[in-house]
């Protein structure tokens, strides 16, 4: 029978959840970093017991972990990240010069192809890649070199590269989101790129249709069909069908366009799921009733599903790595709160549980589904 296994990185350290195919009862393992805050953790999907995390402190730096068990043990892997070439620089809030620095490691996005290449998005936004499960690692230093980088700004949380998707169609073809530039795409792994950013406004930015300056909060795909992206940006659902090369938006009756998440349905590419946010200032759902939304039309008709989750007095984010689907035949859908719930759905949204409570601020949420 196969089984799930949720990974879960928060501010205090990291875990991992369980459970067999039925999804009915949930083992709880960790914290394994305890008082550090994790990032990211992701499994490799060639080897399931190959996961890496991202463990950070504003103390002690930056560190990759690997286990290669399944997360039972953990052993720090190789941690020089080094900005190829002459540094460059991007304006402040100030509007004056400040230098390209490394900070963290947002997201590690292992190989749909090979267990031993990894890539991380880091702050500031830079894209690295290990061919080696992440002993050495080197810039793919053309997105930066792009032309655009003076123009990048940091969003609230830092200048951080934070989505790093691989077309499962084209081993060439990554896309990336930084916030707040736009997203990316490369043709040729990683050499050039361009932004691909028409069709998306910000009112926030000087040139509301500008070429980078967006804020780009998350990207997904469906592997049936890897073409068609979809966005949720700082304001606005965005839905391309041509690999980003033009965005239309697809918010529709959606209560607030404002979130961080979203993701797509493992057997329907065009049921896609949102966790709206009151708004860039008021970071809990609207009216203090947690809602995750679907629509199944690929956008802009959405339902809000609420059996299971607190309708009253809830004041959570949902942050923009903490969401993920499962494989099985009635996917799941998992997200985790900054309230330390993780959330599950055994069908693919219609119903909710907490299937862990009160851990520290979730950052992020992966699932692996184990055969």
């Amino acid at each position: 029978m196969a089984s799930v296994r949720v990974l879960v990185g928060t501010r205090k350290g990291a875990f991992v959840l369980s459970a067999d195919g039925a999804r009915a009862s949930w083992n709880v393992a960790g914290p394994f970093f305890e008082g550090w805050e994790i990032y990211h953790v992701k499994a490799s999907p060639v080897n399931p017991e190959r996961i890496y995390a991202s463990q950070s402190s504003g103390w002690f730096g930056q560190i990759i972990q690997r286990s290669d068990d399944g997360g039972a043990t953990w052993a720090p892997v190789g941690n020089e990240f080094t900005y190829d070439g002459v540094p460059g620089t991007h304006q402040w809030y100030d509007g004056t010069p400040h230098p390209w620095e490394f900070a963290r490691v947002w997201h590690l996005e292992p190989s749909l192809r090979d267990p031993d290449t990894v890539f991380a998005g880091v702050e500031d936004a830079a894209l690295f890649k290990s061919l080696d499960g992440g002993e050495n690692w080197s810039e793919l230093s053309g997105l930066r070199g792009h032309g655009s980088g003076p123009l990048w700004q940091p969003g609230a949380g830092g200048m951080c590269l934070h989505t790093i998707v691989e077309s499962p169609r084209d081993p060439d073809r990554l896309f990336v989101a930084i916030s707040a530039a736009g997203a990316f795409r490369t043709d040729d792994a990683g050499v050039s790129w361009k932004p691909i950013n028409r069709g998306l406004r910000s009112g926030g930015i000087p040139d509301e249709d500008a070429e980078v300056g967006h804020c780009v909060h998350r990207i997904a795909l469906h592997p049936s069909n890897p073409d068609v992206l979809y966005m949720q940006k700082h304001w606005d659902v965005m839905r391309s069908l041509d690999a980003g090369e033009s965005w239309h938006e697809v918010s529709g009756d959606l209560p607030t366009d404002f979130g961080f998440v979203i993701d797509v349905h493992a057997h329907e590419p065009e049921t896609v799921y949102v966790v709206p946010i009151t708004s860039d200032s008021v970071h809990f759902p609207p009216e203090g009733k947690l809602r995750v939304y679907r629509s199944r039309t690929g956008g802009n008709e959405w339902e809000p599903l609420s059996r299971g989750l607190p309708q009253s007095h809830c004041y959570v984010d949902v942050l923009r790595d903490a969401m993920a689907v499962d494989s099985l035949d009635e996917c799941g859908v998992y997200f985790g709160t900054t309230g330390g719930q993780v959330y599950a759905s055994r069908d693919a949204g219609d119903s909710w549980e907490a299937i862990v409570h009160d851990l520290p601020a979730v950052l992020s949420v992966e699932v692996q589904t184990l055969a």
